[in-house]
């Protein structure tokens, strides 16, 4: 009889980790890890490197799944050693940890560690070049993570869905709130990149650590994985979008007027790419998984949403026109 793969899945609590507990593959033994314990999950947290090195060592797990992370692009700015601890020493403590008892690591990351000059979508295989403090922390992730023999990197962009905090949901409470008032929504519309659905990016999770493919991982060529939805956006097209499949999901009675804002016009602490892009094809073929346009995916969530009896999702999240990567 095969033994479970043992997955110790970090950051459970999050939009991405709650998809995937959600969808756990048969054969999968989780050991799902938060900030804090309770509903099943157990406390880790990522900015204590030698919590990170004990978990390893006292679960022993097949693979770590790190999807947790310090998201507050502009707070990482003025929090640099914090995210420098949760997203560079994670990895590297789990990596070392790793190394000793034979596990691997899938270390989830961000179209941020890329400036946004070129015009044309990046490939796994370019280099890195960040222009904030958030993106610098996911590339020294990164490298310490591909330290480990038989690590991956997956990278991803513009991660949304039917929980946590996130650009669609704050879109969805910021449309109904403006139209209400007859009131305009100014979003950024000079960075361009794609969204991307947790459901979709949970898929390409457990395909990258082998689970749903005929044999583990034999299909993948390097070890820095591209995922995002299919298409391409800008976050004034995603906020229009939100607000037009709102009204057909009927989650909203109308939708407010998007106008676009430059960059410019709508200053943050940190500086973001104004094109990001990624180039999936690789994976995508590796992984088996067929693309899904973003407007389609988009669909599915706001369903989602609709069937679960959310009219109008508020809670916290990202003020239109900046970004809310992974």
């Amino acid at each position: 009889m095969t033994p479970p793969l043992r997955v110790l899945l970090t950051g459970a609590g999050g939009q991405l980790g709650r998809a995937l507990v959600a969808s756990v593959p048969p054969g999968v033994e989780l050991i799902a890890t938060g900030r804090r314990s309770g509903d099943g999950l157990v406390a880790l947290d990522l900015a204590d490197a030698e919590a990170c090195r004990t978990a390893v060592r006292s679960h022993r797990p097949t693979w770590v799944l790190n999807a947790g992370a310090y998201t507050a692009v502009d707070r990482a700015e003025a929090e640099a050693e914090l995210a420098l601890a949760v997203n560079a020493g994670a990895p590297r403590a789990f990596a070392e940890a790793l190394a000793d008892t034979g596990g691997r690591l899938l270390q989830l990351s961000t179209d941020f560690v890329y400036n946004g000059s070129q015009g044309s979508p990046y490939r796994p295989e370019q280099a890195t070049d960040p222009l904030g403090v958030y993106g610098a922390s996911k590339a020294a992730g990164e490298a310490a993570a591909l330290e480990l023999a038989g690590a991956r990197v997956l990278r991803t962009s513009w991660v949304y869905g039917p929980v946590g905090h996130n650009f669609c949901l704050t879109m969805l409470r910021l449309h109904a709130s403006r139209a209400a008032g007859r009131e305009p929504l100014g979003v950024v519309a000079d960075q361009v990149g794609c969204p991307t659905a947790t459901h979709t990016l949970e898929a390409a999770c457990w395909r990258a650590i082998g689970v749903g493919t005929p044999t583990t991982g034999s299909g993948l060529e390097g070890r820095i994985l591209h995922w995002s939805d299919a298409g391409v956006a800008s976050w004034y097209d995603f906020a229009v979008a939100i607000g037009e499949l709102g009204v057909v999901a009927g989650l909203l009675d109308q939708a407010a007027e998007v106008r676009p804002l430059t960059s410019a016009e709508y200053p943050t602490p940190a500086r973001r790419p104004s094109y990001s892009l990624l180039d999936c094809s690789g994976t995508r073929a590796a992984l088996g998984l067929e693309p899904l346009h973003w407007r389609t995916a988009l669909a599915a969530v706001l369903g989602q949403l609709r069937d679960a009896g959310n009219p109008a999702p508020g809670g916290a999240g990202p003020e239109p026109g900046t970004a809310g990567p992974p």
